[in-house]
């Protein structure tokens, strides 16, 4: 509505017409008195929406769920509770520029799918998303968010920090820009790390800022976009720092974190020249000390990983390795041919794009399992074909090894073969895909594999034998990778509940492949007739599946075959095939369904007494992630 806008113009008007020479000032009830004159207070008031407190109540369940296909990740209005005791950061997106590659896309017509962009923030523990604006050259960003600024119990909870104290705060805002095409699919376009402190020396407590977006990958020194950025620190600060405090602070932090970086490559370079002089044929294996981020920045591998507490939103390590699996896999892409592109992303951006590389899979999963209490190691090596792969391993207190793979969520225990015994003596052949292992490494250790052979099978994980495992000084790693150590060290963010209705997902995604599914018989030339009863009956075996992934047990299929029996009359033929997805577009599923000659067989069935089934559930996990099961069924008298 602009209401700031016009409420400047009617005070400035009133000033200019009421104010006599004589009188000084206006009280407050002259100026309520123009402002309801004008009709300027009816409309805010009908503009306001107010958020009742029963917000978690469940709505009636009606029978017919509608189908919209308005945005689905519109928030809830949610009511913020300031505290007037604490400062606050408010960071204020006022539109975009310079986006260079939307010039040439035309203006989306009202109601029409286009792709959209997305800013999600991360500072201190706390996430934000913006509301999904349409790509353009000059994108309409228009956001606050409040950020509080001294979660992690700084100093003495019960006095507000002053400029000084917030002047010690180096965590940036971690800013990622997300762009979503109309079919659902996201791609990562910028990561941009935010100084905020520059405010604390700015007049009034107030700064605008533009700020130059990086591409990410092998584009990261090209510019996508600019975003206009204004900061304001609420309750107002009493005293600013002078812009020099401010900036010398900065300079000494980059400083120290410069030197100490550079003394960590000094000890690296070091521990490499002594791992090859153990054997020359050490400089093939895959030894990795440090990787490079989205924005091409090297780091050592073990910032890359810390304990990760996902506190009521997974129970098990388990359902932690399931949640990591339905997170999509997407190799960095690369432009033109040329190899395989590596890039290990920041944890924030790899959850907001919902999609990652291995080492994006293993890094989160490792991560999760420290925060389970298990000791836990990221594994580098290769897959069949020399392929570099990176999975995680767990230790048992017993010295059990497991293999945890994180694409799969599959577990694998290691038995090391015994290269002393008898070649008549049978060896246990292994069920795990991997081949070699260069190194394993998790936050506070790293360790290169110096064995005389780096095959897998032959392995003995035996971590504190330095004969067989070079390790690093862990205050080396200390040094640059724990929490806090330097201000390059991007913060590991929270992870967030999903914000999915998993029941009215699942409704959706079975309301449009009925309709692909007729349209599909209809071209050759067939009717479908569904019946719901058998739709409803396939339910149980759809949650089985998901249980026996998360869990490895198999439970309650007597009860749907029982039901199958009793449903499909003497005969009669049942048929049923049952696929899984990671993403929740219906076409694209119906298109892979097809490719598969069971699925065909029973979509495109003829024969007499055709019913048609399909059912679908949509299981949901922490962000956007969720596993999507299918099942495809039909029932026909058998005519022979």
């Amino acid at each position: 509505m602009d209401v700031h806008g016009r409420i400047r113009e009617i005070l400035a008007e009133t000033i200019r017409e009421e104010l006599a020479p004589d009188q000084q000032q206006l009280s407050t009830e002259d100026l309520i008195k123009a402002l309801k004159r004008r009709g300027i207070i009816d409309d805010v008031m009908k503009e306001l929406n107010f958020v009742s407190d029963n917000v978690d109540q469940e709505p009636p369940s009606s029978p017919k769920q509608p189908v919209c296909f308005t945005d689905r990740q519109s928030t809830l209005l949610k009511k913020t509770n300031i505290d007037p005791t604490r400062r606050y950061l408010y960071l204020q997106v006022l539109g975009g520029k310079a986006f260079l590659e939307h010039l040439q896309e035309p203006e989306p017509l009202p109601g029409q799918a286009c792709s959209t962009f997305t800013l999600c923030l991360h500072f201190r523990n706390q996430r934000f998303r913006s509301k999904p604006v349409p790509c353009a050259c000059e994108p309409d960003f228009h956001d606050g968010f409040l950020l509080e600024v001294h979660r992690e119990n700084l100093g003495d909870g019960t006095r507000m920090a002053d400029s000084t104290a917030m002047l010690s705060i180096s965590d940036p805002v971690h800013m990622v820009l997300i762009k979503t095409d109309i079919f659902g699919e996201t791609t990562l376009v910028a990561s941009y790390f935010l100084e905020w402190r520059s405010v604390l020396g700015s007049e009034n407590g107030v700064t605008s800022l533009t700020v130059e977006l990086m591409g990410v990958g092998t584009e990261s020194k090209v510019s996508v976009g600019i975003l206009n950025v204004k900061l304001e620190m609420y309750p107002p600060l009493n005293q600013t720092l002078s812009q020099e405090v401010v900036n010398t602070q900065l300079a000494l932090e980059r400083q120290k974190t410069a030197e100490k970086e550079r003394l960590f490559l000094v000890y690296a370079k070091q521990w490499w020249r002594e791992y090859l002089q153990i054997r020359p044929s050490h400089s093939s294996r895959l030894v990795k000390i440090f990787a490079q981020d989205e924005n091409g920045i090297n780091r050592p591998v073990c910032s890359y990983v810390k304990p990760l507490r996902a506190g009521r939103l997974l129970d098990t390590p388990r359902q932690a390795a399931r949640f990591v699996n339905v997170l999509g896999y997407e190799r960095a892409p690369v432009i033109g041919g040329g190899g395989r592109q590596e890039q290990w992303c920041t944890l924030l951006a790899f959850l907001c794009r919902n999609k990652g590389d291995c080492e994006d899979h293993a890094t989160l999963l490792c991560s999760l399992l420290l925060g389970f209490g298990l000791e836990a190691f990221v594994c580098v090596g290769t897959k069949a074909k020399g392929v570099p792969h990176a999975w995680v391993m767990t230790c048992g207190t017993d010295g059990a090894i497991t293999f945890w793979e994180s694409l799969t969520g599959h577990r694998y225990i290691h038995k090391p073969a015994s290269p002393d015994e008898p070649p008549a003596a049978e060896q246990p052949k292994p069920l795990y895909p991997y081949r070699t292992i260069g190194c394993v490494f998790n936050h506070q250790m790293f360790l290169g594999n110096c064995q005389p052979s780096d095959s897998v099978e032959i392995c003995v994980f035996d971590l504190n034998d330095e004969s067989k495992w070079k390790p690093m000084s862990e205050e080396a790693i200390k040094s640059v990778c724990a929490p806090g150590a330097t201000v390059s060290l991007p913060p590991f963010p929270p992870l967030c509940a999903s914000t999915m209705d998993a029941s009215v997902t699942s409704n959706e995604i079975e309301m449009q492949l009925r309709l692909l599914v007729s349209e599909h018989r209809k071209d050759l030339g067939l009717t479908t007739v569904w019946e719901d009863q058998l739709s409803y009956l396939l339910s149980p075996a759809l949650a089985s599946y998901e249980f026996e992934r998360t869990t490895s047990i198999s439970a309650g299929n007597e009860e749907f075959q029982d039901a199958i029996r009793r449903a499909v009359p003497d005969g009669h033929t049942f048929k049923g095939f049952p696929i899984h997805f990671v993403y929740r577009n219906a076409r694209r599923a119906f298109a892979t369904c097809l490719r598969s000659p069971f699925c065909e067989e029973i979509i495109c069935c003829r024969g007499d007494q055709v019913r048609l089934a399909v059912r679908v559930r949509v299981f949901t996990y922490p962000e956007s992630a969720c596993a999507v099961w299918i099942m495809f069924a039909c029932k026909y008298r058998s005519v022979l």
